[in-house]
Order: structure tokens, then sequence, then C-alpha cells
């Protein structure tokens, strides 16, 4: 499990599944630290870990009782890791879900030798690992053939996020030295980390050969008809997101404006300035332009349900000599 994290950063320095129970007075009998693969700094976070360390912290609170979650300061910076936490006062330590194995797990039998230790909800590759053998016992989710749901199973629901899928256009070297992609394409980057909704690269290339493409143009509207809404500088993502019903936060990466822009005057739908984005404000005309997004998916459905005949065909089946 060591490597790098997989999880994304935490939202303004907090990550949402670190629980923390209220201390009351200064003489709390019982100090319980929950500890999993994400409180490592090169452990590896995932969704399922997360979501079971906060299940388990819930599940042991009660009066008298101080629970603290432990986190790598990728995850939560002003928390506690397994590394950093005083394993003074500390009465149980409970690892909650991922494999008991390995010497990051074998080192907290070590640093907190006065606690008891208690592994939850975690698969047991070999239960002679000293990973295995240093807790107090071991309550596992298979390893034997009782086999138990995983923690994350009966989690709470998490609170709703929007789903936004970001479709980023090429490099477009058509456009020489009005290309701005490069600097739009950082400021989004930045800004979308710190966004609090699920995020979801798309891409309108389609590809029958490569699982990670739509084969079809029907598979890639499919997704765009779920999202809440699209962050895009590309001119098919723009419209396609459009014509689903779907909000539209749209920046123009060519400086002056080009086919991006065009399509949003044509559709009549603001779109971003390459070099508002790309400015010392990019931040800034980004979150105005994204809360104006969120309250505008009624317009973008009454758009796609005006959805009228094409003038450019129109003007070709003339040509064509077709009325």
């Amino acid at each position: 499990m060591a490597g790098g994290y997989l999880a994304v950063p935490a939202r303004n320095g907090r990550h949402t599944s670190r629980m923390v129970s209220p201390v009351r007075g200064s003489h709390t009998a019982v100090r319980i630290m929950v500890a999993g693969w994400p409180s490592f700094v090169d452990g590896e976070a995932t969704a399922g870990d997360l979501l079971a360390m906060a299940r388990v912290a819930d599940a042991v609170r009660g009066p008298g009782r101080r629970v603290e979650q432990l986190l790598s300061p990728v995850l939560d910076p002003s928390a506690e890791s397994a590394t950093t936490a005083d394993p003074a006062g500390c009465t149980h330590l409970v690892f909650a879900c991922g494999p008991a194995r390995g010497a990051q797990v074998a080192r907290l039998h070590e640093r907190f030798a006065g606690a008891r230790r208690i592994a939850v909800g975690v698969s047991v590759p070999d239960p002679l690992d000293p990973a295995v053998t240093g807790f107090h016992r071991v309550l596992a989710r298979d390893g034997t053939e009782d086999a138990a749901p995983d923690l994350c199973w009966s989690a709470p629901d998490p609170a709703p996020v929007p789903v936004v899928g970001v479709v980023l256009a090429p490099g477009q070297p058509e456009y020489g030295d009005r290309r701005r992609h490069d600097q739009v394409h950082a400021v989004l980057a930045e800004w979308l980390r710190d966004l609090d909704a699920a995020r979801l690269e798309l891409d309108t290339r389609v590809d029958p050969r490569d699982w990670r493409h739509p084969a079809t143009p029907g598979q890639f509207r499919a997704v765009l008809s779920r999202l809440d809404a699209v962050v895009t500088t590309r001119l098919h993502g723009a419209v396609l997101a459009l014509a689903a019903g779907v909000p539209a936060l749209a920046v123009d990466p060519v400086a002056g404006g080009a086919k991006v822009t065009a399509q949003g005057r044509a559709l009549g739908w603001p779109v971003l300035a390459g070099e508002d984005v790309a400015g010392p404000h990019g931040r800034a005309v980004l979150d105005r332009a994204w809360e104006w997004c969120r309250g505008a998916a009624g317009r973008a459905r009454d758009l796609a349900a005006a959805r009228d005949g094409d003038r450019l065909l129109a003007e070709l089946r003339a040509e064509v000599g077709l009325t």
C-alpha cells in the first residue's frame, strides 16, 4: 500500500470525513484514535477507507469519550497523522478497513504500545504477519469463512455535491499566438481542485477501440444528460451540454474570442474570455460564473427545449435545390 496518494486533497484544508467528538471537561477517561491507511503520510486513501473510518468514529462515540481520526496532512493539514499523533493518553487505537499488513501498520503497535489495539473491517492476507498479531483483537471482513460487509457499506450518505463534467480543448495550434490554452487550463486545474464537486474528466473524441472514450455520440450524450454542470473550453463541450439542458461554464481559450465565443452568441449563452480567466482575478471570475451556473439549470433546460431548425441547414437545402 505504500506510494503516492490517490485521494483528492482536502477542500480548504478540511477533509469532510474527519470527525472529532467534543471533549466534555478536561479529564476524558477514554481517548480513542481511529486510524487506517489514510492515516499514513506515505499511505493510500480511498473513498471506502475514509467512509469506513468515519463510520467507526461514529460507532465508538459516547459520553466521556474523545474520538479522533488520524489523517495524513495531504487530506487534512490540521489533523494529526499516524506518525505525529501523541500516543500518550490514547486508551484505544482502532485500525479500520484495508489490509492488515506491512511495516506501516506494524509500527503502530510500537508507537501505541500502551493502548488497546483493535483492527476492524480489515482483510487478513497473512494471519502471522506482525501487523496482524500486534492487535489485541482483529474483527476481519474476510480471511475467514464468515465474511462481513465492508464498513463503508453502512456509512451514512454524504451531503450531495454537484457532478461536473470537465471537457478541455486540445492545443489547437491553428490559432497561433492567440492561444491561451495553457494559461487558462492551469487556472482551471487549480480552481477545479478546490471546487466542492464530483469532477469527471470527459473527452468528445469518439474511439470504439478504447473503453475510456465513448464508442458512439449517443454514449457521450448519455453521460452529459446525467451531469449537473459542464466546465469546458471546447466548442462541442458547451454546445452538447446545453443541448442536453445542462448548464455550461464555458471559457474561450483563444485571445479575442473564437469559435466558443461565437457559439455563445449564437445560442444566447455567456462565455468567459480566456484573458479574464488567465488574468490576476481568474479564480474570482470563475467563482462568479460557477454561482451563476448553479442557478441556471432552468435556463439551460429552456434553451434545450426551444431548439428549432438549423439556419445553416436551411441554406444548404436551398443550395441543393430543396425547400
